[in-house]
């Protein structure tokens, strides 16, 4: 009997150690899959050894696409609940895009809780991922405080200095003159540019680019008809080169000089210097834009599908907070990919203070660092995309037709009408 007992007592211990082999490999073998693009993809990737450090069984699988490539893939895959990744990563025009659908987790809800961490984050990027019933979908991790970059050798040439560039928007389409007078040069790529810009200043509390949070149509609004009145005056006074942004003539017009500035987010300064016209180094300085105007202009989120693999959920929200929450994750994304930190507690680092040699020597960091303490929140819709497609349709018939402003807009305010409650 005794006997019996024992040989049990073995069958017992040896299935339980089975078992507790079972779950070790199974633990090994757990990977999170991270959707991203670039150069998302490669601070995730350069995130992972500290993230082996606290997780040593967990690995993360990174899929990364070209910027469109991916957010064609995340709308399918929330449309279907297939091939849905642990984490997606999100620029800013998909998260309003994909808030109101409801196929993205709302982290301010158990288990997540991240409205506690919420002081924490730029105000306005955390805003952002803020739907108007209140959940947030998404993490910021990156942003685009807005800044004009320009070419100081051929303003010196057209005998131009910054004031006149950035009084004013009247002022800086007058130095634009001057400068095609002089030199030849244009004063952009493209007069959607401008537009582009001004639609992202003056934005009040609970309105977002297109649609306030109650899904109210803002495109026939003074932003909207300012910003197409100074494109069209950039076209007919032919100072935009006519290329798109993206291109090899946009590049080239970069190295060449014959486009003398650009508007966009301060994270062009960087691409510039590694790979879009590191020749023209030491010749661009950045400003803050003009009139006094602050905007904000693109920025990278994280974000969980409700769809995705419910026994990785946890795994994955501990993922965003180390890509969001921790200084280091963010400075070292910061210094190696110029990705804006969107965590506050990095803006006391050193790294703010060092000139940048791009920049001929220029602290611009500061200068970028003090832009997002002035750019409002800016509400997010679903229709943000074809809202945009809407808007750039109607100004190139503006340019390019001489249809009238008035109108174009009105036609932009209908038909965005029958859409801001799909």
């Amino acid at each position: 009997m005794h006997q019996l007992e024992y040989l049990k007592s073995i069958g017992k211990w040896l299935v339980g150690l089975g078992t507790a082999v079972l779950l070790s490999q199974a633990w090994a073998q757990q990977s999170l899959t991270v959707a991203a693009f670039p150069a998302v993809d490669e601070i995730v990737r350069s995130a992972i050894p500290l993230w082996k450090k606290s997780h040593p069984g967990v690995d993360i699988k990174v899929v990364s696409r070209q910027f469109v490539d991916h957010h064609t893939a995340m709308t399918t895959a929330l449309s279907t609940s297939f091939y849905l990744p642990d984490v997606m990563a999100l620029e800013v025009g998909y998260v309003g895009r994909f808030a109101q659908g409801g196929g993205l987790e709302d982290l301010a809800k158990e288990p997540y809780n991240i409205k506690k961490f919420q002081s924490r984050f730029v105000p306005y990027a955390f805003d952002q991922a803020t739907n108007r019933t209140g959940a947030v979908v998404a993490a910021p991790t990156d942003i685009g405080p807005g800044t004009l970059l320009y070419r100081t050798d051929i303003l010196a040439k057209a005998g131009i200095s910054e004031d006149e560039l950035t009084r004013s928007w009247d002022s800086y389409v007058d130095s634009g003159i001057r400068i095609k007078a002089t030199t030849g040069s244009y004063l952009m790529a493209h007069a959607r540019d401008m537009k582009d810009i001004v639609i992202r200043t003056g934005i009040k509390a609970g309105e977002g680019l297109y649609f306030d949070n109650q899904s109210k149509v803002l495109v026939s609004s003074p932003r909207f008809v300012r910003a197409f009145e100074l494109a069209r005056k950039i076209r007919q006074n032919k100072l935009d080169a006519r290329v798109n942004a993206w291109t090899n003539e946009w590049s080239e017009g970069f190295k060449r000089g014959s486009i003398a500035t650009q508007m966009t987010g301060a994270w062009l300064a960087g691409h510039l210097n590694n790979w879009l016209a590191p020749t023209t180094k030491g010749l661009w300085h950045a400003a803050q834009l003009p009139e006094g105007s602050f905007a904000a202009y693109g920025g990278t989120f994280f974000a969980i599908a409700r769809g995705a693999p419910a026994g990785n959920k946890a795994l994955a929200w501990e993922f965003i907070q180390l890509m969001t929450l921790n200084r280091e994750v963010q400075l070292s994304a910061f210094k190696s990919q110029d990705a804006f930190p969107a965590l506050l507690e990095t803006y006391t680092d050193p790294f703010f203070e060092q000139p940048i040699v791009f920049l001929g020597q220029q602290k611009a960091r500061l200068g970028w660092r003090e832009a997002t303490r002035h750019i409002a929140a800016v509400s997010v819709h679903k229709q943000d995309a074809f809202a945009d497609e809407v808007i750039n349709t109607e100004l190139d018939k503006v340019l390019d037709r001489g249809k009238d402003i008035g109108v174009a807009l009105a036609d932009a305010q209908r038909l965005l009408e029958k859409r801001a409650h799909r």
